[in-house]
């Protein structure tokens, strides 16, 4: 964490002390017990990193601190600063407050419903508003004024915006510029390193012309941040960007588990999905490696006997109103993964991603997604009965790290075949629930070992 957080600095949601999350998304800096309720939200509103105990980019951090120092949290309370705000009743909530319902009931007004955000257009209106909002945060990105960019994004803003007029985005604007902050802020809102302009050149062409190394590295990194996090997860170890390698396939501690015919089904299915299809799946699998990290970081860093409770666990993915009952479904599922699945799914999207990129895709249909999320689904009930914790032994490690036995092993690749035959699993979903479990495996088993330390 950066010196330049101090102990001063307070939660932005209940005002209480020495905030140790931030939310990523939301430029703010939260307290445990409101942190627990951001997890409960679900990536899509808040994304929330430990400021000590997750590893930071150093400036993606460097953002978050930025527009945390220079008032970010006023986009989200514009409303509650009005002095007739607290004739009519409303306030923030405060560290006495009880984590639930005072504490939830008020960050899900002020994050979900953007009860408190200063004119925020209505998802009915037609797209002129969102163009001009997203044409204004073109040329706001060439300067350093993140709170301006922030509030742009809040009320609409585009990311991915492409100006017709200028024959580029966001991105492009802010990577010319140099603005490696702009450039963080816009990747958090979904901006995309590899988007080219109307000459063909993309955000990283851009930086590296204008002489930006650093941010030219950084928008590789962004760029292959889904599969380089699958990959750490499993392994503890990233690719050499700077030398070509971007993708790191690990190995399964024992391949003869892997060697099934359903298995092998299953991964031709996932290889037979469409590019969108996959991508949805591996985006999937990423938020749940992501929510088995954060839940392990949390966990290890609470006070048992106050905060760990029914109400502050993310027992699985929490539901996004953007995608269809069917993908949430699948998305739940995954946390139903154990070990072996879960890293089996996670080796499979790499492996896929990296043909993906260096090849041609296999055609596919709705239908084969469907049938690799059914499999995945029934792999995921029968895994459940027999263990309800993941184990991190079945995926072989470069780091010195301590892993379960593996005695179960073979019984978990048979559940996993059973389900792989029980109804159509789509590709999105199987995709998914692999990457997750792997995630959450390797972060269980980091942690493990610093509570281990800090113990002795």
């Amino acid at each position: 964490m950066s010196k330049r957080l101090r102990s001063s600095e307070v939660c932005a949601d209940c005002s209480g002390p020495d905030p140790s999350w931030a939310s990523v998304n939301r430029g703010t800096f939260i307290c445990d017990e409101c942190c627990s309720v951001h997890r409960s939200l679900g990536r899509h509103i808040s994304q929330v990193r430990h400021l000590k105990h997750t590893p930071w980019p150093p400036t993606l951090l460097q953002m978050v601190e930025t527009l945390y120092n220079n008032g970010a949290n006023s986009i989200w309370e514009h409303s509650l600063l009005d002095p007739a705000s607290i004739m009519s009743g409303r306030r923030k909530a405060n560290p006495q407050d009880k984590v639930h319902p005072n504490k939830a009931e008020f960050i899900r007004a002020k994050y979900q419903m953007l009860a408190f955000v200063h004119r925020l257009p209505c998802r009915d209106d037609d797209s002129v508003t969102a163009k001009d909002l997203s044409k204004q945060l073109h040329s706001s990105v060439r300067t350093g004024n993140l709170e301006t960019c922030l509030r742009l994004l809040s009320l609409g803003a585009q990311a991915n915006f492409f100006h017709p007029e200028k024959g580029n985005t966001p991105l492009h604007v802010a990577s010319k510029a140099g603005q490696i902050l702009q450039a963080e802020l816009l990747a958090v809102y979904g901006a995309d390193p590899g988007t080219q302009d109307s000459s063909g050149k993309t955000p990283v062409d851009y930086a590296r012309q204008g002489g930006h190394h650093e941010l030219a590295e950084r928008l590789v990194e962004i760029q292959y941040e889904l599969t380089d996090r699958l990959a750490f997860y499993l392994c503890g170890r990233k690719p050499d960007h700077k030398n070509g390698q971007h993708f790191i396939i690990p190995q399964m501690a024992d391949s003869s588990l892997d060697l099934s015919e359903l298995a092998k089904a299953a991964k031709k299915k996932l290889q037979s999905l469409s590019n969108h299809l996959f991508e949805e799946l591996a985006m999937d699998v990423y938020d749940e490696v992501d929510r088995r990290e954060t839940d392990a970081v949390w966990l290890a860093t609470q006070n048992h006997s106050t905060l760990v409770t029914e109400t502050t666990v993310v027992p699985f993915l929490p539901v996004n109103p953007e995608y269809s009952s069917t993908r949430n479904q699948g998305r739940q599922k995954l946390a139903r993964f154990n070990a072996h699945e879960f890293a089996t799914l996670v080796i499979d999207i790499l492996s896929d991603a990296k043909r993906r990129q260096q090849g041609s895709p296999l055609s596919s249909s709705k239908d084969n997604v469907e049938l690799i999320l059914k499999t995945i689904s029934n792999q995921h009930s029968v895994e459940s009965q027999d263990n309800d914790q993941p184990d991190y032994d079945s995926v072989a490690s470069d780091e010195d790290t301590d892993l379960e036995a593996t005695a179960s092993k073979a019984n978990r690749q048979k559940s996993l075949d059973s389900d792989l035959s029980d109804g159509p699993v789509t590709v999105q979903e199987f995709l998914e629930v692999k990457n997750a479990l792997v995630a959450s495996e390797a972060k269980i088993q980091q942690l493990m070992k610093l509570l281990g330390k800090d113990a002795n």
